[in-house]
């Protein structure tokens, strides 16, 4: 077959098949224009979360305003028992006051009318409540509740404001919040020089409420205070202060039953001090080496030492003895046994180690009843390198001067000697969950005195005596 004749029979076939294959269009112009719209689609989500993110990064700033209505995310609550609790005092159903007091915290200022520089912003004004308002001698005071927001994020305080008895509520001025969400408990104590001092407390409803004063270390060993306040079951305390400055912080307890929802110091001063300086600290320097034994301890520290059991027990200089029955070393640093006694009270036996380069730590607090004080032994655990934990099983006794032996008895074992240094001093083994009670004995056998071994200390808050944990007394 020849080329031409294979061209001319060939070329008309292949012409007609090509015509019935379907060839697709250009993919590349339908590709282009959904690129175009997925990009448009993309740069609007794009700006919109910037613009959003924008937005919330000024309202987290407090930049851009939020309404006081909209949702926040709560990071903390004030306590329950205040916040459900209907408003209490004279001033409950005065609702012209309390809408002043409202636009007085107002909600372009920071808590307290400080700069408007402020982090937390007061939120919805509405939302302002009253949980206590009265007047008392010479003062009108108040506690509110305050919803704050920092953007996003809201919580509330409760803010105390105070001003002259019978005051409008436009002058009642800041004194004071809380945020915490621990204690069931609000307390607000002035105590200015030259102005009449008060002292409130506000507790549930069905609590009691004391303010104590000035403690006092009875002979038979137990601890008592001077009351300045007390209610039944109203949840409100009221203490009227004397101008001068006041020896100690006075003490509050509410409980309901004999259940304990709070007890500690109240805050707010000023206190008259203790000039380590002084002749009263001269005095007592000088008369607590009297029969001290153990090696000598320098005067910088013994008088770091006593400070801090007159502060601790909150005794005066004046009036007071301290004696220091036992000095040496714990872990490489000073150790001291001393005991303080205010005129005509209880003994306050403590035991500490450290200086003024590493810290002070206290190993023990114990009243004793005046009674036999310098004839009974006394014992405490030793606690670690870092004096927050006590040791394993180790324990140092200190017995009284006239002691020949001591033993100590655990649980239920027999008496077992305890051996003594030339100063009297000496250490055994306890296990930590097992109770002792260590006995002196003087020559022939006749018992001087017998002190129990008391449990660690978990927390110091309150004073030599308040709790078993530091007292010999029932």
């Amino acid at each position: 077959m020849t080329d031409s004749f294979a061209n001319s029979t060939l070329s008309p076939a292949l012409r007609q098949a090509t015509h019935g294959v379907d060839v697709p269009e250009d993919p590349w112009p339908g590709f282009a224009r959904r690129e175009r719209r997925h990009r448009r689609t993309r740069l609007i989500r794009a700006a919109v979360a910037a613009a959003v993110g924008v937005a919330l990064v000024g309202v987290q700033a407090n930049v851009v305003p939020l309404p006081g209505w909209a949702p926040g995310i709560a990071v903390a609550a004030a306590p329950a028992a205040l916040l459900d609790a209907p408003p209490r005092g004279s001033l409950a159903g005065d609702r012209a006051w309390l809408e002043t007091l409202r636009t007085r915290i107002s909600t372009d200022t920071p808590l307290g009318g400080g700069s408007r520089d402020g982090i937390w912003k007061v939120g919805d004004r509405d939302r302002i409540r009253l949980l206590y308002g009265s007047d008392q001698p010479g003062h009108r005071v108040a506690l509110v509740a305050v919803p704050l927001r920092f953007g996003l994020l809201t919580k509330e305080a409760l803010v105390w404001y105070v001003g002259p008895a019978g005051t409008g509520a436009q002058q009642m001025h800041y004194s004071g919040h809380s945020e915490s969400v621990d204690d069931p408990v609000m307390t607000l104590m002035q105590a200015e020089p030259g102005r009449d001092a008060f002292a409130v407390v506000v507790g549930p409803v069905d609590s009691t409420v004391t303010i104590s004063g000035e403690p006092r270390y009875t002979p038979r060993g137990t601890l008592e205070y001077q009351d300045l306040a007390r209610q039944d079951g109203s949840g409100v305390g009221f203490a009227a202060l004397p101008a001068a400055p006041l020896p100690g912080e006075p003490v509050v307890r509410v409980s309901h039953g004999d259940r304990v929802l709070f007890q500690g110091g109240l805050g707010g001063g000023p206190y008259a001090g203790i000039d380590p300086t002084g002749p009263e600290m001269n005095a007592l320097l000088a008369g607590a080496r009297r029969g001290a034994r153990g090696t000598p301890m320098d005067d910088a520290n013994l008088r770091s030492y006593i400070e801090l059991a007159l502060v601790d027990s909150r005794l005066p200089a004046a009036g007071t003895t301290v004696r220091l029955r036992w000095s040496g070393s714990e872990h490489g640093q000073a150790a001291a046994l001393l005991t303080v006694q205010p005129a005509g009270g209880g003994v306050i036996a403590y035991a500490r180690h450290g200086d003024e380069r590493t810290g002070w730590w206290t190993d023990l607090r114990l009243l004793l009843p005046a009674e036999g004080a310098d004839r009974r032994p006394i014992g405490w655990r030793i606690r670690e390198d870092n004096g927050t934990r006590p040791s394993t099983e180790q324990v140092r006794v200190i017995a009284p001067p006239d002691a020949t032996r001591v033993t100590v008895t655990v649980g239920g074992a027999p008496p077992a000697p305890v051996t003594l240094d030339a100063s009297n001093a000496g250490t055994t083994r306890i296990p930590p969950d097992q109770s002792a009670t260590f006995t002196a004995y003087a020559a022939g056998g006749r018992v001087l005195g017998t002190t129990p071994l008391p449990p660690v200390e978990a927390e110091m808050s309150g004073l030599p005596g308040d709790s078993p944990a530091t007292r010999v007394t029932p």
